[in-house]
C-alpha cells in the first residue's frame, strides 16, 4: 500500500511538537515566556537556510505574502500564550494536549472558509475532543 505523501511530514510534526512541548515546559521553568519566545524565533532563523525556497520571496503574490504574515503573527501570539501558560504554572501534560486541540477551529471553519466537508464521524471526533478538554481541566 502506498503511503500518502502528507503522512511522513505529519508524523514529523507529531514527534517534533511532542518533544517541543516538553522542552518548552523545561525552558519556562527558568525563563520568562517572552525570553523563551525570543529564543524560539532565533531557532527558526537558524533553520531558515535549510528550509528557504529557491524562489525569491518577492516572486509570490502580495495576497499570499500577507496571508503568510498574518499566519506568522498568529503563530507567534499562540506560541507566546503557550509559553505563558506553562510559565504561569500550567502542567505540560495538560497545557500541551489542551492547546493541541486547535484543529477543532479548522474543523469548524473549514467548511465555511475552505469549502471542505466534514463527515459525521469527524463530528463525533470533535465531540470527543471537547469531552477531552473537560476531562483534562478537571
Amino acid at each position: 500500500m502506498h503511503m500518502a505523501s502528507w503522512l511522513l511530514p505529519a508524523a514529523v510534526v507529531l514527534l517534533t511538537w511532542g518533544i517541543v512541548g516538553l522542552l518548552q515546559k523545561l525552558s519556562t521553568n527558568y525563563l520568562s515566556a517572552e525570553t523563551a519566545l525570543i529564543w524560539l524565533v532565533v531557532g527558526y532563523f537558524l533553520l531558515l537556510p535549510w528550509l528557504y525556497p529557491a524562489r525569491s520571496v518577492f516572486a509570490y503574490s502580495t495576497r499570499n505574502l500577507l496571508l503568510t504574515m498574518l499566519s506568522a503573527g498568529l503563530n507567534t501570539l499562540g506560541a507566546w500564550a503557550l509559553l505563558a501558560a506553562m510559565k504561569n504554572g500550567g502542567k505540560a501534560s495538560i497545557v500541551v494536549p489542551l492547546t493541541a486541540l486547535y484543529p477543532i477551529v479548522v474543523l469548524l471553519l473549514g467548511p465555511l472558509i475552505l469549502k471542505e466537508t466534514i463527515t459525521r464521524l469527524q463530528g463525533v471526533g470533535v465531540l470527543c475532543a471537547l469531552v477531552s478538554v473537560f476531562l483534562l481541566s478537571s
